[in-house]
């Protein structure tokens, strides 16, 4: 398995294992883990564009969620 193949692997298995958390707070926060993978995946595989911008929005938003909105009581 080659180190592109791993990334692969790895962010697959982020993005499986983001749905297992029931708190919102880690499930965005494997997400974003795996989002991030995808995109460097995306680009050891010769730049896949919509590889890469998928995943960089959906970082985007989950980064958003994580850091900036602001917390309902």
């Amino acid at each position: 398995m080659d180190s592109t193949e791993l990334f692969g692997y790895l962010a697959m298995t982020f993005l499986v294992v983001s749905f297992l958390p029931t708190q919102v707070r880690k499930v965005r926060m494997i997400n974003l883990i795996a989002c991030a993978l995808f995109i460097v995946y995306g680009v050891l595989l010769g730049f896949k564009w919509p590889l890469i911008i998928s995943n960089a929005v959906v970082c985007i938003i989950q980064i958003y969620h994580l850091f900036f909105r602001k917390q309902k009581n």
